[in-house]
């Protein structure tokens, strides 16, 4: 039985050779369509039901034709087009992250260059120098307070 899956598994690694597979676009393109078929069952019998459920499954096409695609330099300019477009969205989010992480330990700044500072929190007065514009920058941070439980 394990060589008769063996096989299977060998196969499949043959026929994928040479094609472009699974990346974050079309990861994401996947779950666009999950939602669509949710948002469209959601509707119900509304004559609406068939954009969502349709964009779905356009997103469902698209992503297979790119996972078996040979053509590895045009999937490689979309994921590229892809990256540009979404950097700023998934850079936010990864600052919110990272804030949320160290809301404990450390206060976020954002100098005039457009670069964010991140300092040690309950220093008191505190001169920052930008690592981008190599402007100094003083702050007053708020000292921690202990609490002394009885």
């Amino acid at each position: 039985m394990p060589n008769r899956w063996n096989n299977i598994k060998w196969k499949l690694a043959e026929w994928m050779r040479g094609r472009y597979g699974g990346d974050a676009l079309t990861k994401n393109l996947l779950w666009v369509s999950i939602v669509m078929w949710m948002l469209s069952a959601l509707l119900g019998r509304s004559p609406w039901r068939m954009l969502p459920l349709t964009l779905g499954w356009a997103a469902i096409v698209f992503s297979t034709f790119r996972m078996f695609s040979r053509n590895i330099y045009a999937r490689q300019r979309e994921l590229a087009r892809y990256n540009k477009i979404t950097e700023k969205p998934r850079g936010f989010f990864k600052l919110l992250k990272n804030k949320w992480r160290d809301r404990k330990t450390h206060k976020y700044f954002r100098c005039t260059c457009g670069a964010v500072l991140r300092v040690p929190k309950g220093r008191g007065e505190i001169l920052i120098t930008c690592p981008k514009c190599k402007k100094k920058i003083s702050k007053k941070l708020e000292c921690e307070k202990e609490w002394i439980l009885p």
